[in-house]
C-alpha cells in the first residue's frame, strides 16, 4: 500500500498580525527573487511572514526577517528542514520604489501582507502602514467582539 504525501498547496500565505499592528494604506504587488529551494518552500506553504518588514537599500526593496523553512536534501534524514531568514530582493518598478521611499521617510513602515503562490510566479503584497498604539489595538479588539456578538444574536433569532 503506497501512501502519497499530501501537500498544502495553499494559494496565499498571509501575515495576519500586520493588520492588527498597523493601519494599512495602499497595497502594492511586487515580485520576489528566490532560489529553487525557497520557491519550493513557498509553494508548500512553509513560509512565515510574522515579524518581517521591507527596507529600501541602494534603491532596491528587500524583504527582511521572513522565515523560509527549506527542505534539506541530505541522505538518511527524511523531512529535515532548515530555517532561512536571509534578506530577499523584491522586484518593483523604479517609480514605485521611489514613491515607497518618500512615504517611508515621512514615518510610515512598509509591511508584507500576503504572499501569492498560485500562479507561475511568486508575488508579495506589501503595504504602507502606520504603527498602532495600544489603545487603538484595544479598540479594534472591542469592535471585533461587538460585531461577533451582534452576528450571534442575528443568527440565534
Amino acid at each position: 500500500m503506497i501512501k502519497k504525501a499530501i501537500k498544502n498547496n495553499s494559494s496565499s500565505i498571509t501575515n495576519r498580525r500586520a493588520k492588527f499592528d498597523y493601519t494599512l494604506d495602499k497595497e502594492l504587488v511586487v515580485g520576489m527573487a528566490l532560489t529553487g529551494l525557497e520557491t519550493r518552500a513557498a509553494r508548500d506553504g512553509h513560509v512565515q511572514l510574522k515579524g518581517s518588514f521591507v527596507t529600501v537599500r541602494n534603491n532596491e526593496l528587500w524583504l527582511n526577517n521572513a522565515s523560509f523553512s527549506i527542505k534539506l536534501n541530505e541522505r538518511g534524514k527524511a523531512g529535515a528542514r532548515s530555517i532561512d531568514t536571509t534578506p530577499k530582493k523584491l522586484l518593483a518598478k523604479r517609480n514605485q520604489i521611489d514613491d515607497l521611499y518618500q512615504r517611508k521617510q515621512s514615518g510610515m513602515s512598509i509591511v508584507p501582507i500576503k504572499m501569492i503562490t498560485n500562479s507561475r510566479y511568486i508575488k508579495l503584497v506589501i503595504s504602507l502602514g502606520k504603527g498602532k498604539k495600544n489603545y487603538d489595538k484595544r479598540e479594534t479588539l472591542k469592535r471585533r467582539d461587538q460585531e461577533r456578538d451582534s452576528m450571534r444574536a442575528i443568527k440565534n433569532i
